[in-house]
């Protein structure tokens, strides 16, 4: 694949192009993601999915309660959201267990598993061999199938706020369809009992202690009332009906001393009970102190402290709630007992200075209080004792009236309390009751299917760009001369049997030469010919455009010695060598074909004729080389073979030596062109040992399979070769796939508009399937 130039970004036409190579890939991959999507859908069980719809409504119960009290869902949000919690934690599942029994469902238990699920499965049952469990008692494993139905109901349940309303959506999902929804119905059924449970709960303990308090204060006003009713007894203290102006002053005295002194009790007992508050602490002063509402100045102080305190125990119980489900360390649990402590700190703060301000009146009260007391003894006497009886007197009553008051206040609260434990509604209810669904909710076929398909196709776009930037083989002539710098002389068509000429083989006794004896009419085998059968072919313009390089290039020099060679082995050099041997004696040119790959001869041996003297008997001296060519009649083509079957060593220093210089020497008088077929690059040095001798090389390299790299680096390290190289010829090439890796500009991407002036097929030979190998 052509590489972009450094100061490109992006080349669309290249893109393109590498996307048509690759659509194949990507179809395939495609078609086996729809597959795999296919094989998903027959294994995976369908899964039902039932809903219901549950509506927190405070309305339901707000004729219950005291007009006064103010609405518990304030914060609808957190309230929704604590609710979903509620729903998706482990007691109410627990619940929904036990109602439905489905600690014995066998099929609940295990449903119908996918293919992913049971590979998970099989993966901890190998795991589980190597970790040995205790056996487990009958209690301890009804225990786990309870914990496992547990688990099972939170894994398939699904709870959530449905937009920004007070509706909570609640849905659970099994492979049986009548399970799934007889499952929802119980967990709307068991949230609805653990609203009334939880609000039953609640109103009982709040029973409980007002009993205990309003027994409390029954026995004290009773005391009170006994109190005043012996003390008027025991000091005589009468009513009369006319008194003196001394006496009515007195008495006016009296009234104002006791109103006085009511008001320093009234201060004094808050201000006593507020400094019992502050001094319990901050913690007891916020949890265990009641703090009452009073008329007057402080009443602001008191509902704020309240209202505070409301705060608190409400951030308590959402504390201790969060605390039991997710543990102390939870972060919402952190959050809560810090703003706990944060709330602690403003109400114990309020309770100082509300105490202060209690112990201020009370100070005030106590003065005014003395202040009249003094007058009073102005008048009466230090000594008097009626005086100080009907202090006495107006004291205890006070006394006694007060714990009725407060006795009738918590007795009315108690009232209310009872009637709402007895009162059985719920702050929810269901608005969309669960029906057993009837079509399956997963897998969603076309979901899946198209999901399969994109994914596929993803993995085919990876694999094809993964292949194209794989791609290190000689493509297009730019592909040449990016990376080699050299001349590039064309493509050779991949050979197939309709450019191989059906001839008749000869008797393989004939022999042929130089010399004129009677023999077959051509000596080259027909996959050697190929550019003499079809001399319009794209095969045989190739190799005349390489003769036109080599005439160019070597001008100067009248018998031009070219040498054919490759980096690697089975590139097809020797088929290209022949055939371009061929091409010029076809022409007029005298030409003279060398095999002089001594290791490995295959044109030597693709002849029908082996002599038993060739090329190296030729270097040596045993033989002159003119009586051990052979000669094509057809063509006047002569060709001088390496040897037979013989395996000989150093081949190197015979085709370097002199006995290879004083043949090239004296056939250079009589040949136009000596084409001399040579081993590869790579694996011997016998083409490097030739290279003095040849005036200029032609690299014969396979399209689409040699390295880039490799060739680079072969002739960057025998610089005497790259020097004479004439050109490069990609062989083999797969003409019909060569035009997708054509770019726009590029010679390849319209080699479909010359095929008018190549005419290819020149036979029919149906038998010769195979390519003959070089």
């Amino acid at each position: 694949m052509p590489t972009a130039g450094p100061d490109e970004f992006i080349d669309l036409d290249r893109l393109f192009a590498a996307a048509r190579r690759q659509a194949r890939l990507v179809m395939l991959f495609g078609l086996l993601g729809l597959a795999l999507g296919v094989a998903y859908l027959v294994f995976t069980p369908p899964v039902y999915t039932a809903s219901t719809h549950i509506l927190l409504d405070d309305n339901l119960a707000k004729f219950a309660q005291d007009a006064s009290t103010p609405p518990a869902n304030a914060e609808a949000e957190s309230t929704v959201l604590s609710e979903v919690e509620i729903l998706k934690s482990s007691r109410l599942a627990r619940a929904v267990v036990k109602a439905e029994n489905l600690q014995d469902n066998e099929a609940f238990l295990n449903p119908p598993r996918s293919p992913v699920a049971r590979l998970k499965s099989a993966v901890k049952s190998v795991l589980a061999i190597f970790v040995s469990k205790p056996e487990r008692s009958n209690g301890s494993a009804e225990n786990g199938n309870i914990g496992k139905a547990i688990a099972r109901l939170q894994q398939g349940l699904s709870a959530e706020r449905v937009g920004r309303s007070l509706v909570i959506a609640v849905s659970f999902q099994d492979t049986d369809p009548k399970l799934a929804g007889a499952i929802t119905r119980a967990y709307a059924k068991a949230y609805l009992s653990d609203h009334l449970d939880a609000n039953f709960d609640a109103t009982q303990r709040a029973t409980v202690w007002l009993q205990g308090r309003l027994d409390d204060l029954r026995e004290s006003s009773q005391k009170a009332a006994l109190a005043v009713a012996q003390f008027r007894a025991k000091a005589g203290l009468t009513e009369a009906g006319g008194e003196l102006m001394s006496e009515q002053q007195l008495s006016d005295l009296n009234s104002q001393v006791i109103l006085a002194q009511a008001d320093t009790a009234n201060a004094f007992a808050r201000y006593s009970q507020f400094k019992a508050i502050v001094d319990s602490g901050p913690d007891n002063a916020v949890k265990n102190a009641t703090i009452p509402s009073e008329k007057g100045s402080s009443n602001n102080n008191t509902a704020l402290i309240n209202d505070m305190k409301a705060r608190y125990l409400s951030m308590a119980k959402r504390e201790q709630d969060i605390s039991q489900q997710f543990g102390e360390d939870h972060p919402q649990a952190v959050a809560l007992r810090r703003e706990e402590a944060d709330l602690t700190k403003q109400i114990f703060a309020e309770l100082q200075r509300l105490t202060e301000s209690y112990r201020n009146a009370y100070e005030v009260a106590k003065a005014r209080e003395d202040s009249l007391r003094s007058n009073v003894e102005n008048l009466t006497g230090k000594n008097s004792e009626t005086g100080k009886d009907q202090v006495e007197l107006r004291n205890l009553e006070q006394r006694a009236q007060s714990l009725a008051t407060l006795y009738q206040a918590f007795l009315a609260r108690y009232e209310q309390a009872s009637q709402q434990s007895s009162f059985p509604i719920p702050q929810a209810r269901v608005i969309s009751q669960a029906g057993n669904p009837t079509s399956a909710s997963s897998p969603r076929k076309s979901m899946v299917l198209g999901l399969s398909l994109v994914l596929g196709l993803f993995a085919g776009v990876g694999a094809g760009a993964l292949q194209e930037f794989r791609e290190r083989f000689f493509r297009t002539g730019e592909d040449v001369r990016n990376a080699l710098g050299l001349n590039f002389l064309g493509h050779l068509p991949l050979v197939e049997q309709g450019l191989v000429e059906t001839t008749r083989k000869a008797p393989a006794t004939a022999t042929g030469n130089q010399s004129g004896q009677s023999g077959p009419e051509t000596v080259t085998p027909r996959m050697l010919r190929v550019a003499i059968n079809a001399p319009s072919s794209a095969f045989a313009e190739t190799l005349r455009n390489t003769k036109l390089a080599s005439d160019v290039v070597l001008h100067h020099t009248k018998c031009k010695v070219i040498g054919f060679a490759s980096v690697l082995p089975r590139e097809g050099k020797t088929t290209v060598a022949a055939n371009f041997a061929g091409l010029l004696a076809a022409n007029g040119a005298r030409t003279l074909l060398i095999d002089a790959d001594l290791r490995n001869p295959g044109l030597s041996r693709s002849l029908p004729l082996l002599p038993e003297k060739g090329l190296v008997e030729v270097i040596v001296g045993q033989q002159p080389w003119q009586s051990a060519c052979l000669s094509d009649r057809k063509t006047r083509l002569a060709i001088l073979p390496a040897v037979g079957n013989k395996r000989i060593s150093h081949t190197s220093e015979l085709i370097s030596g002199p006995g290879m210089a004083n043949l090239l020497e004296e056939a250079r008088n009589i040949f136009d062109y000596i084409v001399v077929d040579l081993p590869p690059l790579g694996p011997v040095v016998d083409a490097k040992a030739f290279a003095p001798l040849a005036d200029g090389f032609v690299m014969v390299t396979q399209w689409g399979a040699t390295p880039r790299a490799l060739v680079r680096s072969v002739l960057q390290v025998e610089r005497h070769i790259a020097g004479k190289m004439l050109g490069v010829v990609l062989n083999k090439t797969d003409m019909k796939s060569l035009a997708r890796y054509g770019v726009f500009g590029g010679a390849e991407k319209y080699l479909d508009r010359y095929g008018s002036y190549y005419v290819e097929q020149i036979g029919t030979d149906r038998s010769a399937r195979k390519m003959e190998p070089a």
